[in-house]
């Protein structure tokens, strides 16, 4: 079932008048009206501005933890690195941890900037590349 009531039912499914405010009538000219002629342009003003209040703060914890994650995959990619290279092992395996942690470090740049989708694709790049190197060990 779509879980729409039926048409039937006595329900009809036109959208909410709400969503898009018919426009005001045209202000009379008529003598003794104080009211201003931009006074109806105002309630529109009025009433959407609600409507993007969380958006700036939406973005700004996008930004946030996006350098913040970018920022702990590059720490997390230079240590293994370097303990990586202090160990015997190929060194392809530090090399792949080092260039995976550089893209991590990038991502964080761009999410500060507030490039939260290049950063988070860059961020599974070199998280996939430090599990390649993980797969050389």
């Amino acid at each position: 079932m779509s879980g729409r009531i039926s048409s039937e039912a006595g329900v009809h499914d036109a959208p909410h008048e709400s969503a898009h405010p018919a426009p005001h009538p045209a202000p009379s000219d008529a003598p003794g009206t104080d009211a201003p002629e931009d006074a109806h342009e105002d309630a529109y003003v009025h009433e959407d501005e609600g409507a993007y209040e969380d958006g700036p703060s939406d973005a700004r914890r996008a930004r946030w933890t996006a350098t913040g994650a970018g920022a702990l995959l590059t720490a997390a990619g230079l240590a293994a690195a370097v303990l990586r290279a202090l160990d015997s092992v190929p060194p392809l395996v530090p090399l792949a941890y080092a260039c995976g942690a550089s893209g991590c470090a990038l991502a964080a740049v761009l999410g500060s900037r507030g490039r939260t989708r290049r950063a988070l694709w860059l961020m599974i790049a070199g998280t996939a590349l430090m599990a390649v190197g993980d797969q050389f060990d």
